[in-house]
């Protein structure tokens, strides 16, 4: 116990293996495609204190033998991400103190679930306050804008009630080049606020891309047990208060339990003043344990469901009538091993025509709902049936029992960095509206949002498993089907600052199921260099062209120097030309002078500024696109970048610290920074001598530094 805890060696799991029993074991992977391995279904019921049977040891080298060969292959990779990370962000250096940014971004705890995961106040830590942070309770002043987020003052946030507070990141910062000390916040090195000058690019590249080697020999010490995370199945309040419900519909069952049927409901808790103090997201098919404006006490429960499966209800009381559904084609009866009863599997079948789906319909056959049936789901009426509202209909089991191994987490990691569309990609809604389905052509189902003012369609291929039900209401980003939703749907959709969001958890994600700890602002230092450039959507009357990929800044400075110019329509009677680009006074002059001498004065108009749509590019992109041409010329595709930029005259300012080292200058970083290079410093020593019985002056007496 001492050996572990105190970290010199060993895990919490390794012991487990020692003393408890090993438990389940990972099969070894067959398929290449990268899917989550199978589990043994005999466990390991010895440990290493007592040894293992002959089967056992034998099952148990299948991790052994995983873990050595995964470390091979991995190193490789690992390094490979770290160099791509070093290029793409070697450029970020603190170059001011403050960008006079008014941006920020609002953090939350971050939960899984209902879970928290991180704490708000682990996660402001050694941040810089954007706005003040009020208690909402007592309303002191906790922290006031442009304050230093301490210790002292994460630890009142988390004993008050607050649960937005809104931050200065470096992923808003405004800085031209680099970043600024505030929105940076604390140097981890140090604990103090950065100083300016820190390479905190090259920082940030080393501290994701370090762990990335650990990730990859980690799957090694465990050996391949199972890595399994238990479900929760209720969430309890955590304060007392009157419950508040938010667009919460539910309908009640036989059973006499309240069972919501709505995607997107909130139980709020509100004081005694009428103000939230905590929400809750109430998941669909969860069964409801309080009611709207019922007073409660901590740690009551607030609803439940089944952690095992997702389930489709019925909406309304009717008859059950099965359509496409035809036993061995696209349903069969399977024996459950473990209950001994039959069950009716939904399976994929080969006739793409057929769409297995549950209808209820009242006495005189009109249709009251209807439910489209995932494959892989277990039925749970029959034809004829009669149901009631809140009635279950289908079962759709949880993926459980894969594992998740971090073998799985590397390639995902690159995966986000590199901002590649994910393999089964989830369709998302573009707008808030209702849900309609509509028709079936050749297996393809078409899925129509309706709002006030549009209606967008979506082709949803066939097998793929529908979220939502007909007339259910969804906010745009919120996706209609299985899958992962693309980064590029999130920044079309809800934009940069909700794609930041995305990126920074999804990959902290990957490496919190390690065990692996990195600040946000790390991650937040890559993901601002991923989206350095924006696209032109429309020229206006600068020197772009229309889908020109330029930098963030060189398109802010262009669109200011049009902004205060003028552009000539008619020239009249001067020597302007017309569509040149002057200011407004030298015309007026000029306008002056022609009416005094009754000649035709020179039209004009406003100039007309550019406008952009923002993208994101994967690192090895962004490295490739960088402003300094010697920069990308070292890392990848040399012949091409160096063509480019001879074939469009470029120039080199040597900004970045790669530059500056194949040019073999003093790099732009820490006292190298052109700020400190015309420092003069003056020494000055007292000439006295000791005197006899050898007492020395103080230090600040003999040496004073101007």
């Amino acid at each position: 116990y001492m050996m572990s805890d105190s970290g010199a060696r060993g895990s919490k799991e390794q012991i487990r293996q020692l003393a408890g029993m090993r438990g389940l074991m990972a099969k070894p992977q067959k398929s290449l495609t990268g899917q989550t391995g199978e589990i043994i279904e005999n466990p390991i019921t010895a440990n290493f204190l007592e040894g293992l049977s002959v089967i056992e040891y034998f099952i148990s080298t299948h991790g052994a033998r995983k873990g050595l060969a995964d470390t091979a292959l991995k190193t490789a990779d690992a390094g490979y991400l770290t160099r791509r990370l070093v290029d793409v962000a070697q450029d970020v250096i603190v170059t001011q103190v403050d960008c006079g940014t008014i941006l920020g971004m609002d953090v939350t705890d971050l939960k899984e679930g209902e879970e928290i995961i991180e704490p708000l106040a682990d996660r402001v830590l050694g941040r810089v306050a954007a706005s003040d942070i009020i208690d909402p309770v007592t309303n002191e002043t906790l922290a006031q804008r442009g304050d230093m987020i301490t210790e002292e003052i994460a630890d009142r946030i988390t004993k008050s009630t607050i649960e937005v507070v809104r931050v200065r990141t470096e992923l808003t910062c405004e800085a031209k080049q680099g970043v600024c000390c505030y929105c940076y916040g604390r140097n981890l090195a140090t604990g103090e606020i950065v100083s300016v000058g820190e390479a905190v690019g090259v920082m940030a590249a080393q501290s994701i891309g370090e762990p990335g080697t650990q990730l990859t020999l980690r799957t090694f010490h465990i050996g391949g047990t199972a890595a399994h995370i238990a479900a929760e199945s209720h969430i309890a309040s955590k304060f007392d208060g009157t419950v508040k419900l938010k667009n919460v519909k539910s309908v009640q069952n036989i059973a006499g339990d309240v069972v919501t049927i709505a995607r997107n409901g909130k139980i709020e808790i509100m004081d005694d003043d009428n103000r939230t103090i905590a929400t809750y997201n109430v998941p669909y098919g969860a069964t409801m344990r309080v009611e709207d404006k019922k007073k409660i006490k901590r740690s009551e429960i607030l609803f439940d469901w089944d952690p095992y499966s997702s389930v489709i209800i019925a909406d309304n009381s009717g008859i059950i009538k099965f359509e496409d559904l035809i036993e061995n084609i696209t349903y069969r009866e399977e024996l459950d091993e473990q209950t001994g009863r039959k069950q009716r599997v939904v399976i994929e079948s080969k006739n793409k025509n057929l769409n297995p789906r549950i209808v209820v319909i009242d006495k005189d056959d009109n249709t009251l709902g209807q439910y489209i049936i995932p494959v892989k789901s277990f039925l749970q009426v029959s034809d004829g049936d009669k149901v009631s509202a809140g009635d279950l209909l289908i079962k759709i089991p949880r993926e459980i029992g894969k594992t998740r191994d971090i073998t799985g987490g590397l390639p995902r990691v690159a995966e986000l960095f590199e901002a590649r569309q994910p393999k089964s990609k989830a369709t998302v809604s573009e707008i808030d509206g209702f849900v309609k389905f509509g028709s079936i052509k050749r297996g393809v189902r078409e899925l129509i949002i309706e709002s006030e003012h549009e209606t967008m369609s979506y082709q949803v291929p066939h097998g793929v498993h529908i979220l939502v039900h007909e007339n259910d209401f969804v906010e745009a980003g919120e996706r209609l089907t299985d899958g992962a939703i693309s980064p590029e749907d999130i920044l079309k959709i809800k934009g940069p600052g909700k794609v930041q969001e995305y990126l920074v958890n999804e990959i902290q994600e990957v490496y919190r199921l390690q065990g692996v700890k990195i600040n946000d602002k790390h991650i937040g230092v890559i993901v601002r260099q991923m989206l350095q450039k924006v696209k032109v959507e429309d020229s206006g009357d600068t020197s772009f062209l229309p889908g020109d990929q330029v930098h963030r800044v060189d398109f802010f400075e262009e669109n200011q120097k049009i902004a205060n110019k003028i552009v000539v329509t008619d020239p009249g009677d001067s020597l302007f030309r017309e569509g040149s680009l002057t200011d407004k006074k030298s015309v007026d002059a000029v306008n002056k002078d022609l009416k005094k001498a009754k000649k035709k004065p020179v039209k004009m108009r406003m100039t007309k500024p550019a406008t952009f749509s923002p993208i994101l590019l994967g690192i090895t992109q962004a490295a490739l696109t960088t402003k300094s041409f010697i920069s990308a010329a070292s890392f990848q595709e040399t012949t091409q970048v160096l063509t480019d930029a001879a074939t469009s005259g470029k120039e080199d300012d040597l900004i970045g610290l790669k530059e500056n080292v194949i040019m073999g200058h003093l790099i732009p970083a820490g006292t190298g920074l052109s700020r400190y290079n015309d420092l003069d410093m003056d020494v000055e020593i007292d000439e006295e001598e000791p005197n006899a019985q050898g007492e020395n002056h103080t230090l600040e007496e003999q040496v004073e530094i101007d």
